[in-house]
């Protein structure tokens, strides 16, 4: 038997000015052959659930590709032909696909990465069993759900349960190749375009949706069950909430369930809709909290949903309001980095920080921060990650250092991270417990590695491409009507 296992993940923000070509996805991670096994076999990853499921069947292990870009602008036509050339040319004798996808990519072409890359491999091979392992923000769309065999998305954001749910879809698969079961799908998502930030698996009303799912699975007769929240900030036809079932054969009982927790959702939508609070306000609040650690998230600037992590608006604000004992995780600014480097550490420098980018989707232009400190530390940015999200992947920030302005320390990067886990500041020296604020570039993937230190959490609404104000970004792909953009109001 071989066992084709491949990885091709992007979540597109459309709004953002960030270029996402196949070197972005080499900045991350992009392996082939043998070193995708090396890899990811020791990892919390689905890679390593899938490699799990193809020893213990004895197969041969096909790895044409494991590759993720962190979260940008629209993927190139040329980066996108060649990633899902490589997965559907392994594909031509194989036994079974395993695949790590993310269910919101965008390329220059094609509105629907996902859909597209299986729907080709589905007139390729009309009988080849396909596992599919999606992100919770996955805009699932119907050519995702009929180019599959099976699919599942992950229960959790943060997303700490990447292994388990590929686990549960490979095997899943497996059964059916071996004749044990027979699994059907029914999917919808209703006119909902909910918010990154009320997407919180630990919040309400995310929380009430993955118990409904959890609840389906203890019926041996659903196999999966799986409340994708979706990605609002890729604009494309199918963006937004949705729900899929999978059962032995039982679409009646699938039907069902799906619609449940659907009709839940709906009912519940204006609570999926993040209310903001004025910049100034919002950190006036915070500086009156005096049992630290104090987290501060600059949501509106997080690369992990597309932002260029180089806007300086809250950072600037949180100056301007003489916080004390602010580390920050992390700007993207390598040219900043490189000046730090010829100054050396030690030494103080001036330095125009950040704003190096144009978003042209929000009509602003980068804004750089004049700011003088101390270079602390220089690194290679490189670390693993120890928490429970990504466990065990390589990280590399590329050339980092430390600014100490003698209230803030800020960690500068040369390569897009979003600070989901504390190897952000241990990497450079800095342990963010013994600290008043923790200042984030970040919006729920902080609770993996940061979640159980802060005494309270300030949501800052800066600016940046990942905001939260839907007045600021103008859709055109996205189908209408839809809520929040639309007032939809039928029960």
């Amino acid at each position: 038997m071989r066992i084709l296992i491949a990885m091709m993940k992007h979540e597109t923000n459309t709004f953002s000015p960030v270029v996402t070509d196949w070197a972005r996805f080499q900045d991350w991670g992009a392996f082939m052959g043998a070193d995708v096994v090396k890899t990811y076999k020791d990892t919390a990853m689905p890679i390593a659930a899938y490699i799990k499921i193809a020893r213990e069947l004895g197969a041969e292990i096909v790895t044409p590709l494991a590759t993720e870009a962190m979260p940008s602008g629209k993927v190139t036509k040329e980066a996108y032909e060649y990633m899902a050339g490589l997965i559907t040319d392994a594909a031509k004798d194989v036994d079974i696909a395993l695949l790590d996808l993310h269910g919101a990519m965008v390329a220059e072409h094609v509105f629907d990465g996902e859909g597209t890359l299986l729907a080709r491999l589905r007139a390729m091979r009309p009988d080849l069993p396909i596992a599919v392992t999606l992100d919770l923000h996955c805009n699932l769309t119907q050519a995702m759900v009929d180019n599959c065999t099976a699919l599942i998305g992950y229960k959790t954001y943060p997303h700490v349960d990447m292994y388990q749910v590929a686990e549960q879809v490979g095997r899943i698969v497996v059964a059916a190749v071996q004749g044990k079961l027979e699994p059907v799908m029914a999917w919808g998502h209703p006119a909902l375009l909910s918010q990154t930030l009320r997407q919180g698996t630990d919040d309400e009303p995310m929380k009430t949706l993955i118990a409904m799912a959890r609840d389906a699975e203890r019926n041996s007769d659903v196999l999966a069950a799986t409340v994708f929240g979706g990605f609002p900030l890729a604009d494309m036809p199918d963006a937004g909430t949705s729900a899929i079932i999978v059962t032995d054969g039982d679409m009646a009982l699938a039907q069902a369930e799906r619609d449940a927790i659907l009709e839940e959702a709906w009912r519940r939508r204006e609570e999926f809709v993040y209310q903001p609070e004025p910049l100034q306000e919002a950190v006036g609040r915070a500086k009156l909290m005096t049992n630290g650690p104090v987290m501060l998230l600059d949501h509106a600037d997080n690369c992990g949903s597309g932002a260029n992590q180089d806007v300086m608006t809250v950072i600037a604000e949180v100056l301007r309001q003489d916080l004390d004992d602010v580390v920050v995780g992390a700007v993207w600014d390598p040219v900043a980095v490189q000046a730090m480097q010829r100054a050396g550490v030690g030494n103080t420098i001036t330095l125009k920080l950040g704003g190096k980018t144009d978003m042209a989707a929000i009509g602003l232009k980068g804004a750089p921060l004049e700011i003088t400190g101390t270079v602390k530390v220089l690194t290679d940015g490189r670390w693993i990650v120890r928490g429970p999200m990504y466990t065990g992947v390589s990280v590399n920030m590329g050339p980092s250092a430390v600014l100490d302005t003698g209230h803030m320390q800020i960690v500068v990067v040369s390569r897009h991270h979003e600070p989901w886990d504390r190897g952000v500041f241990t990497s450079v020296g800095i342990q963010p417990e013994h600290h008043r604020y923790i200042l984030l570039k970040s919006r729920i993937h902080y609770r993996a590695g940061f979640g159980d230190l802060p005494t309270a959490t300030v949501t800052l609404d800066g600016d940046g491409v990942t905001t939260s104000d839907n007045s600021r970004l103008t859709f055109e792909h996205v189908r209408r009507p839809i809520f929040p953009l639309d007032l939809i109001n039928e029960p």
